[in-house]
């Protein structure tokens, strides 16, 4: 790996912690403006809603333009939303719409820096190189985001609702600081439609087949996930800081899987096919969780097997896309895989007010059974 990639790296690192702070931390501010499990996933689907909205234009920018520069900018978009944030709360006058509209805008510069991460990989490192560079970003992005961050970020949050916010803020800018550093490579396509990446999606038979069970997957996840804070915490009574706690569990299963290089053992498809199978069974499972403790153990198997599936399908498509459509080819796969993550979050609020906290993650399950059903010829 060379200095640059290792540049690369310490900037997802440093983002991943200050963003793992924020995700333990914006459930429970939301649970203290609204009991309601039907608007704290209302919360949850308008930060997903701008990879439905936005993931074409976007991915034809990433083509346009240059890519690290994407990357800072975007990073310090963000760096100004948090610290508006952290002030609003400091000063107790972030109200619920005011919260899902700063949720947005972090949404909208994931949608335009997450493509250009992925599409600036192989700039970086060759491509024999790129399964354990993409294992290597995927373990330091769960140690912050998962491992690290939560903890501390519900730490911060019992001391005051601002600081995990702070935290993220100053996190954002240092990342956007190291990223300023990274070599700049000149627009390979300047006449690039938006619906490029579309037409070449659509005749790749194995790309189309995970796209299509990613967009199942990814709908399935935010119809369990939506509302995990109120089963924590309302079903298991777990405190604030045992909330963060629990979000550790997925963390040390997607940090066991980034560093072991499973792929290269297993091979790509026995892989794919196992994170598959154990997703569906891991989300029925998790809605029967009689602890605490019994759901962080399925939380960390679930965040072992789809850190496997994200390894994967991300060297893939590195690999098989040519570099002048990548940033195209990723919007329209991130579109279909994170475009229904809003209605998967409104559904599984839903679900929740009308069945009980438990019943999301099994009807997730089966979704996702009956979806490997359907696509497995594709594989």
């Amino acid at each position: 790996m060379t200095g640059t990639y290792w540049r690369l790296w310490w900037a997802s690192a440093v983002d991943a912690l200050g963003d793992g702070a924020f995700t333990a931390a914006i459930p429970l501010l939301a649970t203290t403006l609204t009991p309601d499990p039907r608007l704290i996933a209302v919360l949850s689907a308008v930060t997903y809603l701008p990879w439905l909205l936005l993931s074409l234009p976007a991915g034809a920018l990433v083509d346009r333009c240059d890519r690290a520069t994407l990357m800072w900018r975007t990073q310090t978009v963000q760096a100004l939303l948090t610290g508006t944030a952290a002030v609003l709360a400091a000063l107790h006058a972030l109200t619920l719409p005011a919260l899902a509209t700063i949720a947005f805008g972090l949404g909208a510069c994931e949608v335009l820096f997450g493509n250009a991460a992925q599409a600036i990989l192989p700039d970086l490192v060759a491509k024999p190189l790129l399964p354990k560079a993409n294992g290597y970003q995927q373990a330091i992005t769960t140690t912050g985001q998962q491992f690290a961050g939560p903890p501390l970020g519900s730490l911060l949050f019992a001391i005051s609702a601002a600081l995990p916010l702070t935290l993220d803020a100053v996190t954002f800018a240092v990342s956007a600081a190291l990223l300023a550093t990274l070599p700049r490579h000149r627009s390979r396509q300047a006449g690039s439609t938006v619906t490029g990446g579309l037409r070449w999606l659509l005749r790749h038979k194995l790309l189309r087949t995970l796209a299509a069970l990613l967009a199942v997957n990814t709908f399935c996840a935010q119809l369990g996930n939506a509302t995990l804070v109120l089963l924590a915490t309302q079903t298991l009574h777990l405190s604030t800081g045992g909330y963060g706690l629990l979000l550790t569990g997925a963390a040390v299963g997607s940090l066991l899987a980034g560093v072991l290089d499973v792929p290269a053992r297993l091979g790509a498809r026995r892989t794919l096919r196992l994170a598959l199978v154990a997703n569906a069974v891991i989300f029925v499972a998790i809605g029967l969780s009689p602890t605490a403790l019994v759901l962080a153990l399925l939380l960390a198997a679930n965040g072992f097997v789809t850190t496997l599936w994200n390894i994967v399908t991300v060297s893939l498509r590195q690999q098989l896309v040519p570099a002048g459509i990548l940033g195209r080819v990723n919007s329209v796969y991130r579109l279909l895989g994170w475009g229904l993550m809003p209605f998967g979050a409104l559904t599984g609020g839903l679900v929740a007010h009308l069945f009980g906290l438990r019943a999301p993650y099994p009807i997730a399950g089966l979704l996702r059974g009956l979806a490997l059903l359907a696509f497995r010829s594709g594989l």
